[in-house]
């Protein structure tokens, strides 16, 4: 392949449509090649905005302001990195013969449950729980009557976990039924699943080039409200239960077709592996590869962007755990303990411009065997505060 330099007539450019933290690491490995990187988002100041060549702020769900911010800016790689973009604005600019990662109708597919869930279980005849799709409180009511308590509630598109619950009993109904109304995305239709009393949930990174399909090592996490805390790796499975989610993961990606890399979201239960979610980006569990792999999920990405080969090699075990913002501030600051930078662990702040309770402002990062990796995680992360 044939590296040029930024900001020349023959630039090979990406866009970057969403910029928060995930986005910057692309950005990031983007500068290590070269790249010009142009960062979108809906506000000024996102992570990304702070390592690109360039910045623009736009509504994202507008079709005509993306569009004309593509045709102006001409990349050679349109990389969505958010659920909440306007899709025909994608379907338009894939048209004009822009290439969308990892293509148009893949990211319609995954930024829409409904859509994702009929394809993965009804066309590909992927193993999932029950589930129905509602509208109104009193179809909610009746789905969950059917499916039983407990089960989880999430509006077809949201991200971060906004707008997901799990209703317990038949007293929750309203509290979910408003909680989903909080989707960044489309919350007029919801998902309910059947509770799969699994033993534990993993994300298994799987990047495509177009010639190879390469896995990472499966990562555990924990997921609070819907957005994960924590994460480690590798997930200890047996080797029936990993190659089972191997294929699962082959089979949606493949499925989904295009470049990039996919974080499949499994449930795991004895040796039976269930499909839950797919992510066609960067998936916020696998900040745990910046420190336990040569080439974390955002070179990664990058190299299968760009038709590159994907070998890397796993140091060893790791975790992770992500600092949300207890304080309301236009002017964050994290308080990181000097001593959590050490020999295997540190902190990495994304520098947001504005904080609210819940909004992830940094991760912890540890490297050592996943069990004790996971505590000092635990550790670190009640040593950092934010004002």
């Amino acid at each position: 392949m044939l590296f040029t330099a930024p900001l020349k007539s023959n630039s090979v450019r990406i866009m970057l449509l969403g910029s928060g933290e995930l986005g910057k690491e692309v950005a990031i490995e983007a500068q290590r090649l070269g790249i010009e990187v142009i960062a979108v988002d809906r506000y000024e100041g996102a992570p990304a905005h702070l390592v690109a060549h360039r910045s623009h702020v736009v509504n994202m769900q507008d079709t005509e302001a993306v569009l004309e911010l593509i045709r102006s800016e001409m990349p050679d790689f349109i990389l969505p990195e958010i659920e909440a973009i306007s899709i025909d604005a994608l379907f338009k600019a894939e048209a004009e013969g822009f290439h969308v990662i990892p293509n148009a109708e893949a990211v319609n597919k995954t930024m829409n449950r409904k859509n994702i869930r009929k394809f993965a279980a009804e066309e590909l005849g992927l193993k999932t729980g029950p589930y129905e799709f509602v509208k109104t409180r009193e179809e909610l009511e009746a789905a969950a009557g059917r499916l039983g308590y407990p089960c989880v509630v999430k509006p077809v598109m949201s991200s971060s976990g906004h707008g997901q619950s799990v209703m317990k009993s038949e007293a929750d109904l309203d509290r979910s039924w408003e909680m989903a109304k909080e989707a960044r995305g489309d919350a007029s239709e919801l998902i309910v699943e059947a509770f799969i009393a699994f033993d534990y949930e993993i994300t298994m990174l799987t990047a495509r080039n177009g010639f190879e399909t390469v896995f990472c090592e499966p990562i555990g996490h924990i997921q609070r409200d819907g957005d994960y805390v924590f994460s480690w790796q590798p997930m200890q499975m047996s080797d029936v239960a990993k190659e089972r989610a191997q294929a699962i993961a082959k089979a949606i990606t493949d499925g989904l077709g295009g470049r990039g890399i996919f974080g499949v979201e499994l449930f795991i239960q004895g040796d039976e592996v269930y499909f839950s979610e797919v992510s066609p980006r960067p998936h916020d569990t696998g900040m745990v590869t910046l420190i336990t792999q040569s080439q974390s999920e955002f070179a990664l990405h990058l190299r299968a962007v760009l038709g590159l080969p994907l070998g890397f090699t796993f140091y060893g075990g790791g975790a992770s755990a992500a600092y949300k913002a207890t304080a309301e501030s236009f002017a964050p600051v994290v308080d990181v303990d000097d001593t959590l930078f050490d020999d295997n662990s540190y902190v990495r702040v994304f520098g947001k411009p504005e904080s609210h309770p819940g909004r992830r402002l940094a991760v912890a990062l540890v490297y050592d065997e996943p069990e004790a990796a996971l505590a000092k995680a635990r550790t670190i992360i009640e040593k950092v505060s934010d004002h």
